[in-house]
């Protein structure tokens, strides 16, 4: 069984009536309080206006009463697939289903010859998209870093590029203007050889941070989210409050805050577009007090994403949310238990889309190459405890233990090397089990070294051409491109 899609639901922070007292709690926090915006959202909030909301002028605030919120959650889709271009890979979002992957904006990588942290590059973004190509339980590419060698008029542009050329797998990114959304949505129809086999089959989606915690409309972002569900692609609606920050201290008054942020965020596209694929996309975090800064590590933070998807679910809506995030600034202890514990319980609660699960260094700040195969064994690790204990009597093995008989041995028994590949998960080998003098023997490497020489190894393998040589050369033609071709 692969890893992607397996169901979850093992783990619920929330039991139902606290479900209902949160979200109870978001409506009347939309309907009391309200959601603020910049005057020239006036136009868009308009929308809702025309359909019972009420706005106050003086203060800039929307009050959004809940059987609109009601109405605009019926419309909104309860299933949304994201496709793969190969078709390998298609996530399909909805119940329980869990699928991990890459995520961020870092500005920062780990050299692969130095360990010592540099800017990110074009091409470094390029080499993530292959090597994650090749990692089987990282189940999409997030665009995971920033290129701080292009400029930025040329950035989004370069950025779906550099992910299409790397992977098949599907692929996410934020765009900063309704004009770059219109320039990818054209280079990616012409990879799916036109507009409508695109809208047919999305194989990119975009982020979209459109909201300010707390409870603030984000001009710009909010555009690109209406753009993107006019033209039906996938969009995730990400709201990433941090508690005691910019949401209250207490888990469960966060909770509330994302989700009445969600609940608006949904009634504006349902109003542009109804029944236009979405994801809830609510992620809380939580302030270290003592500095103020952001920590993605915390255990907190893997029980409240945990939460969102339980939220999410009580709406019928698909959630993209996040874990893996560590607050270690290289592949060490600290980053495989934050990053292990915080995957773990989001997978285990049936989280659908679930970002920042690989790579992520230093507060989302730095990524590494060797820390993609690292958590492409925790993902891994995860998934097979969503797969469970099967007991029927193949797996009960009641005749091979009679076959055996007291004192005998299992190790060359038929049924052994029938299920010796399937049973327990078999990892990418970047986890290290032999006896120490083995390990003696091999230099004594440690879990960074061995991640650092897959991913080069990986990295030097050929892999498929996924842009053909005459479409790339029509796309150069039209983009202003800055991926080397020497560099492909």
């Amino acid at each position: 069984m692969g890893s992607s899609g397996l169901k979850g639901g093992l783990y619920r922070p929330l039991n139902m009536e606290q479900v209902r007292t949160i979200h109870e709690a978001a409506l009347g926090i939309l309907e009391r309080t309200g959601i603020g915006f910049e005057p020239d959202l006036r136009p868009v909030v308009d929308l809702l206006v025309r359909s019972g909301a009420e706005i106050i002028p003086e203060q800039n605030r929307l009050r959004i009463p809940r059987n609109l919120i009601e109405e605009c959650l019926d419309l909104t889709p309860e299933r949304v697939v994201l496709f793969s271009r190969d078709g390998n890979n298609d996530l399909d979002l909805g119940d329980d289903r869990v699928h991990l992957g890459t995520g961020g904006a870092a500005v920062k990588i780990l050299d692969q010859k130095s360990g010592r942290a540099r800017p990110t590059t074009l091409q470094d973004l390029y080499l993530l998209a292959r090597l994650v190509d090749k990692l089987p339980n990282i189940h999409f590419f997030l665009r995971p870093c920033i290129p701080t060698d292009i400029p930025e008029t040329d950035y989004d542009a370069n950025v779906f590029y550099a992910c299409f050329k790397g992977t098949a797998k599907h692929v996410m990114a934020g765009v900063n203007t309704k004009e770059a959304f219109h320039d990818v949505l054209e280079m990616a129809a012409s990879l799916a050889k036109g507009l409508e086999r695109l809208k047919a089959a999305p194989f990119f989606s975009i982020i979209t941070s459109f909201v300010i915690s707390p409870l603030k409309l984000s001009s710009g972002p909010v555009r690109i989210m209406l753009e993107c569900v006019k033209n039906r692609i996938p969009v995730a609606l990400s709201g990433a409050p941090m508690a005691g920050s910019t949401s209250p201290l207490t888990m469960a008054g966060t909770l509330a805050q994302t989700h009445a942020e969600q609940l608006a965020g949904i009634a504006l596209a349902q109003s542009t577009s109804p029944s236009a694929p979405l994801l809830y996309g609510g992620i809380p975090s939580r302030a270290d007090l003592q500095t103020m800064n952001y920590c993605g590590g915390a255990i907190e933070c893997g029980m409240m994403n945990a939460a969102i998807h339980q939220l999410a679910d009580y709406v019928r809506v698909p959630n993209y949310n996040s874990s893996g995030l560590t607050d270690s600034k290289i592949p060490d202890a600290q980053a495989g238990w934050e990053k292990g514990m915080t995957t773990l319980l989001t997978a285990m609660s049936g989280s659908n889309y679930i970002h920042h699960a690989a790579g992520m260094l230093e507060s989302m700040i730095c990524v590494a190459f060797e820390q993609y195969v690292l958590d492409d064994e925790i993902i891994g690790m995860a998934s097979r405890v969503l797969q469970g204990i099967e007991v029927d009597p193949e797996h009960l093995a009641l005749e091979v233990i009679d076959q055996v008989g007291p004192g005998g041995e299992f190790m060359t028994a038929e049924h052994t090397f029938k299920h010796m590949r399937t049973e327990y998960f078999q990892g990418n080998r970047v986890s290290d089990r032999s006896n120490r003098t083995l390990w003696n023997r091999q230099g004594e490497k440690d879990a960074w070294a061995r991640a650092r020489e897959l991913a080069a190894r990986k990295l030097v393998e050929p892999g498929p051409e996924y842009i053909p040589q005459d479409l790339d050369q029509r796309l150069r033609e039209r983009f202003e491109l800055r991926l080397e071709e020497s560099e492909e």
